[in-house]
């Protein structure tokens, strides 16, 4: 019998992470043949009152532990947290927002066993704001650009990894984790199965515009250099561009010895040409700033206290 780990990053959410608790439960006891499990709750907001509800549950059920963040460190840090406290063969992650169908985990786990290493629950209709749904199009251009996700792969929140990819993940301590990447990074047998997509029903997201760019930038600067040759890239296109242009007015003059030379397209020139050099140093400037950052050993997640059963 094989053990899995439910990882569920708390955001504000102690009116429905309860109800999420109690589907993962009726979920797994038509598996108990197969399965035994466990599940991490990581509250990852503790202005309010979530952890109390999650101190609640894990008194409660003995399969239950609780880990509470002394400030909001995000998603993929929670589930970084969550990681290290699993003991299953197998760890699914999903929301606390009941969004993600809990009582469809059976199809991920059936998947999983084809010969696949991680398996992501795939929507054909989601009930996300048309904000979120854009911030995934875009997260989805840039996955690929950047990462290399295969096109035909379709990336989520709700998703089901061997052992060994989730062993390999936490070996990951900088401050800047980026679970899409590290997944990526770790195997390429990766499959989505298709389940439903709910709405919410209580709530709203709490990704902002903010967050979704710097879970991004996230990803790109931690795990490719491809902003960097796109640098390079711009760069040498900007100096063949004023070689050709330097060229066609030396012609010009020779030409038409009275021509005007432009004072407004030279000043454009210089605007563009700058802005550029501006922008490319301060994508240099990021990687960097994030070098030192990692030097100087800032922690990918503080834990204030934990409730449950000792791992």
């Amino acid at each position: 019998m094989k053990k899995v780990s439910f990882v569920i990053p708390c955001y504000r959410s102690a009116m429905t992470i309860g109800k999420v608790v109690e589907e993962v439960e009726n979920s797994m006891a038509k598996l108990s043949d197969r399965y035994s499990y466990e599940i991490i709750l990581v509250n990852d907001y503790p202005e309010d009152d979530t952890f109390e509800t999650i101190r609640r549950l894990a008194e409660e059920k003995d399969y239950i532990t609780g880990i509470n963040f002394a400030r909001n460190f995000g998603q993929h840090a929670a589930l970084m947290a969550g990681f290290h406290y699993c003991g299953g063969d197998i760890t699914v992650c999903l929301d606390d927002d009941g969004q993600t169908p809990a009582d469809e985990v059976g199809k991920l786990l059936d998947k999983l066993e084809e010969d696949f290493d991680v398996v992501y629950a795939k929507y054909s209709h989601k009930q996300h704001s048309v904000f979120r749904n854009l911030g995934s199009r875009v997260n989805d251009i840039m996955t690929r650009f950047m990462l290399g996700k295969p096109k035909e792969l379709y990336i989520s929140s709700y998703f089901a990894a061997k052992k060994f990819v989730i062993k390999e993940m936490i070996k990951y301590q900088n401050p800047y984790p980026y679970v899409i990447g590290l997944v990526l990074r770790t195997t390429k047998r990766i499959a989505n199965v298709e389940v439903n997509h709910r709405e919410r029903e209580i709530g709203t997201s709490g990704y902002t515009l903010g967050k979704l760019f710097g879970l991004w930038f996230n990803g790109f600067t931690a795990f490719s250099i491809k902003p960097l040759r796109f640098a390079t890239a711009c760069g040498g296109l900007c100096a063949l561009a004023g070689f050709l242009y330097g060229i066609y007015t030396i012609i010009k003059k020779f030409i038409n010895p009275i021509a005007p030379m432009g004072w407004s397209s030279t000043m454009s020139a210089i605007m563009f040409i700058g802005g550029m050099m501006m922008l490319m140093l301060g994508l240099i400037g990021e990687y960097i700033g994030r070098i030192y950052i990692s030097l100087n050993n800032a922690p990918q997640y503080v834990i204030r206290e934990t409730t449950g059963k000792e791992l």
